[in-house]
């Protein structure tokens, strides 16, 4: 798979996971992280740190699955902004 392929595909997980925070203020820090993040390193160009990002991105994507899992387990009410968008 090309690396613009990969990263697009990082991307779409890495939010997509992201919103599985049960914690609005986790999950909006989150997905705000990844897109900042992406953001941050638009225009890299040597390979080598785009690949070590590449991996870097696929770990927080592990770690990010694990802490949304566990953060499910451990459901609070909705702040009055959720309840808002309701």
């Amino acid at each position: 798979m090309s690396s613009k392929k990969q990263l697009l595909s990082l991307y779409k997980s890495l939010i997509r996971e992201s919103q599985q925070f049960a914690s609005y203020n986790f999950r909006s820090y989150a997905v705000r992280r990844v897109r900042d993040s992406f953001r941050e390193n638009k225009f890299l160009m040597d390979v080598e740190v785009i690949r070590t990002k590449l991996i870097e991105g696929q770990n927080n994507l592990e770690l990010i699955k694990r802490q949304a899992l566990i953060s499910q387990m451990y459901k609070t009410d909705k702040l009055v902004i959720e309840n808002m968008n309701s």
